[in-house]
């Protein structure tokens, strides 16, 4: 059995204008343009992705057949976005692993700090399924993430429909470095199990947020402080998506679900908005 033996991984890195550019574009494909310089909540993940990668490669590596990861949930606590031509600190830790019949649960905890000091800006814990891992043993926590904020009171829902493309697939793969085959290649997507290449989960999600920035926080994606969602199914291209939105009375809470004709894609998914400032729109 392979016991935890790893050093708490970090990368430093400095996040250009272009990058939050145009990431923001790739994960608001089919609406209008952004604020100029004004960062995605879900860039957090593109920075941690590199990080988390590095250290699932690293716990798989003994494993005698491959592996494939799964990823099953997100959860996303921010202060702030991402700023242009910051300096950024990304510090991981493995919070727990548990066995499963076809391989091994692990969540991961990520800590983002940057230039405002030692604290984190941002927290996030990613929650996958290792198809294949057999050798690593169970330890910690895998259910850390704090549950969701109570919603006040039930809102009007809000409904939008999508239809995400082979080529603004291929645009989300590039501006968030989440070059995996099976986003790319319809014979890679095939040889893991999918009919065709299939869309990030995170771009589905990032597309939710945007969705509920632009209705309930008049465009400000500053406002977002926290997101989480958990993954059902995939979602192909040329495949009608629905994202549906669910604010409380206040919109301060906005629970939603995305979802195809085959069923459920993104379940259990939220997004908490701060208050708007004094003056600013609604």
């Amino acid at each position: 059995m392979t016991t935890l033996a790893l050093p708490a991984p970090t990368r430093t890195l400095t996040v250009t204008e272009p990058q939050i550019t145009d990431y923001r574009a790739a994960a608001r494909a089919g609406l209008p343009a952004a604020r100029p310089g004004q960062a995605s909540p879900v860039h957090t993940f593109v920075l941690a992705h590199t990080v988390a990668e590095q250290t699932v490669a690293a716990l798989t590596a003994a494993e005698p057949g491959p592996v494939s990861v799964v990823h099953l949930g997100q959860d996303i606590r921010t202060l702030r976005p991402v700023r242009p031509g910051e300096q950024v600190t990304v510090g991981l830790e493995v919070a727990g692993i548990r066995k499963e019949p076809r391989g091994a649960r692990i969540a991961l905890r990520v800590r983002l700090t940057g230039e405002d000091g030692p604290a984190p800006f941002a927290e996030l814990l990613i929650s996958a399924l290792l198809v294949g891992a057999v050798l690593l043993e169970p330890f910690g926590d895998i259910t850390g993430a704090a549950p969701a904020p109570a919603p006040q009171g039930t809102g009007t829902p809000h409904s939008a429909v999508h239809e995400l493309t082979g080529d603004s697939i291929s645009s989300y793969a590039h501006a968030s470095g989440d070059l995996n085959p099976i986003h790319l290649d319809e014979s890679a997507a095939r040889a893991a199990g999918f009919d065709t290449v299939i869309a990030h989960g995170m771009s589905v999600v990032a597309l939710a947020v945007e969705e509920a920035v632009d209705r309930f926080a008049g465009g400000d994606s500053a406002r977002v402080r926290g997101l989480g969602c958990r993954f059902s199914a995939p979602v192909a291209p040329g495949t009608p998506l629905e994202i549906v939105l669910q604010p409380d009375a206040g919109a301060r809470l906005v629970r939603f679900t995305c979802k195809t004709p085959q069923g459920a894609a993104v379940k259990s998914g939220w997004i908490e908005l701060a208050a708007p400032a004094d003056g600013a729109p609604r």
